[in-house]
């Protein structure tokens, strides 16, 4: 990659889903590098604890209710000036064969995963075009490349989020905004819980993915794989027959990482997810 960096002193970064997790570990490596972060979480006080340990602004967002997202993001700019960056993290899944999924935790996956990233791209192109300057990140998965069996909603969400991307990218060509796509393996983060590893793909640090979006937003590129490795098993698995993918899918194990997840390991999230605690 060539050219300079972008330096992010006094940048306006926003993140969703910024209390735990990526979104946490993404708005403390901004900070150390002198952005100006806000986050967003429906965990007003987490995010507040987050907020006071590395001087942020934090405010309470509930990403699906979308206006207040709009309102969200507004006070954001009246606080810290214009958005730079909106870094669309908040995310969530939910696993079970897709037989047996009820018909909330569909519903639940869709407003999160899929309809909020979208009001939040499309709010920060309006804030963004005019100024000729911005950048969007929007945090999908390898799950949004590959189909995994036991977490068909929650790929079916990523897919949505990576076309998403690349409709919007083609859209936002010579306006001065940037997009990017963020497609890590499996972060050991709440929302991973109870998974497990892969031969061939142990599960990442949330420090890896916000290393990888700092980097981006540092160098603007569409694809962001995590790890980089990635990008090329994908355009191998592009050329070769599905019947091959899909076997070495098998060999790996990586078939089995949600469908064998532990149930015991994932009730507390999953509960919380769905409002059920």
């Amino acid at each position: 990659m060539t050219g300079m960096a972008r330096s992010l002193i006094d940048k306006v970064v926003v993140i969703t889903g910024g209390a735990r997790g990526i979104g946490a570990t993404t708005a403390a490596a901004l900070a150390r590098a002198g952005a100006k972060v806000a986050i967003g979480d429906l965990d007003q006080a987490q995010a507040e604890r987050l907020a006071e340990e590395l001087g942020l602004l934090a405010l309470p967002l509930d990403v699906t209710d979308r206006p207040g997202f709009t309102a969200f993001l507004d006070e954001v700019e009246r606080r810290l000036g214009p958005i730079d960056a909106l870094i669309n993290n908040a995310g969530v899944m939910l696993l079970s064969r897709f037989e047996d999924e009820e018909d909330a935790a569909t519903a639940r996956q869709l407003e999160i995963n899929v309809h909020a990233v979208m009001h939040g791209t499309r709010e920060a192109i309006k804030r963004m075009r005019p100024r000729a300057s911005g950048h969007i990140v929007n945090v999908a998965s390898m799950a949004g490349k590959v189909g995994f069996p036991g977490a068909v909603t929650y790929c079916a969400t990523k897919h949505a989020v990576v076309v998403l991307s690349e409709a919007v990218r083609q859209e936002l060509r010579g306006s001065g905004v940037d997009i990017s796509c963020v497609m890590p393996v499996v972060v050991r983060t709440e929302l991973a819980g109870g998974l497990p590893e892969t031969r061939l793909f142990p599960q990442l640090r949330a420090e890896d993915v916000a290393k990888a979006i700092v980097e981006a937003l540092k160098r603007p590129r569409f694809d962001v794989y995590v790890p980089r490795s990635l990008d090329l098993t994908t355009r191998t698995g592009r050329l070769v027959p599905r019947a091959v993918s899909e076997w070495f899918l098998r060999f790996v194990g990586a078939d089995r990482v949600f469908a064998r997840a532990e149930s015991s390991a994932r009730a507390d999230y999953e509960a919380k997810v769905q409002g059920r605690e």
